[in-house]
């Protein structure tokens, strides 16, 4: 083996000292949702009522063959940062609150399994920020509809 400064190297090769691109947060959440949706039909666990779970035991929280794991099981993830498929590591990697997991990955909305194209569906909907505006339709709905029956 032969040893070269940089500056020989230089010479000789392109090179660069710039920290390798990351991904942005909409990349690896798109790139969550690619995963899922390359595979619809796949039955996917889900995790058991997360709500109700203390914030420690909630951040640990897992399931094998969840849409956690499909994220984890990717290499270009992993090498972007993915920890495990935890629930308290996804969020930090993802970038996405609590509220934003419990939306994919939670049994109280999804029942016990859910199709890998149904959250990748939902995983979408929270890169492009349009789950809270169907939330906040479905609330108006809820309250307007009573209040509209009411004056007509």
């Amino acid at each position: 083996m032969e040893f070269k400064n940089p500056a020989q190297l230089r010479r000789i090769a392109d090179v660069s000292t710039a920290a390798p691109k990351t991904m942005t947060r909409r990349e690896r959440l798109d790139r969550w949702a690619e995963l899922l949706a390359r595979n619809p039909g796949r039955v996917l666990k889900t995790l058991e009522e997360i709500e109700f779970r203390p914030s420690r035991e909630r951040a640990a929280m897992r399931a094998d063959n969840s849409p956690l794991s499909v994220a984890y099981a990717d290499p270009v993830l992993r090498e972007e940062g993915l920890r495990s498929d935890r629930l308290g590591d996804a969020t930090a990697f993802f970038s996405i609150s609590e509220h934003q997991a419990h939306r994919v990955v939670c049994s109280c909305l999804n029942g016990r399994t859910i199709e890998s194209g149904r959250a990748a569906q939902k995983v979408r909907a929270i890169a492009r920020g349009t789950h809270e505006m169907l939330a906040g339709a479905a609330i108006a709905a809820m309250i307007g509809a009573p209040l509209f029956l009411y004056f007509f």
